[in-house]
């Protein structure tokens, strides 16, 4: 089942048109993809004991409907593909306006950084099997 946070856009992500910058859209994904893995118990601060993160090799943002300020918006995001160690993935984001409509996907292609080497790595056996589930 895909996870999903809701947020009220505020005056701070709006561009000179009066609605959301296209960097907002991708700041929200990213913020749900932290909650997202939060929910499985791997916060910044477990990453950090780890010693790996994620990290992002694409990010495509489609734009469909028009958000403004004070617009409530449902960010879910669920995994698209992966592989079988958990080692590379991609995360489907869809941002959807308070009636339901599709405002935006984002899609990422990500993998897992060792913080040490700067090499990447496999995720902790948990984790990808938590994510493989979505």
């Amino acid at each position: 089942m895909p996870h999903s946070q809701t947020y009220t856009v505020r005056w701070a992500e709006l561009d000179p048109n009066g609605h959301m910058r296209h960097s907002a859209y991708a700041d929200f994904a990213a913020d749900q993809r932290v909650h997202w893995l939060a929910s499985y118990g791997y916060d910044l601060r477990k990453f950090g004991e780890l010693r790996i993160g994620p990290i992002l090799f694409r990010e495509e943002t489609k734009y469909l409907k028009e958000i403004h300020a004070g617009e409530e918006i449902r960010v879910e995001g669920r995994m698209a593909s992966g592989t079988p160690d958990g080692s590379r993935w991609t995360i489907e984001h869809t941002i959807y306006k308070a009636d339901g409509r599709v405002a935006a996907t984002v899609t990422v292609d990500g993998a897992w950084l060792d913080l040490d080497r700067r090499k990447l790595t496999v995720p902790p056996p948990e984790l990808a099997a938590a994510l493989q589930a979505e």
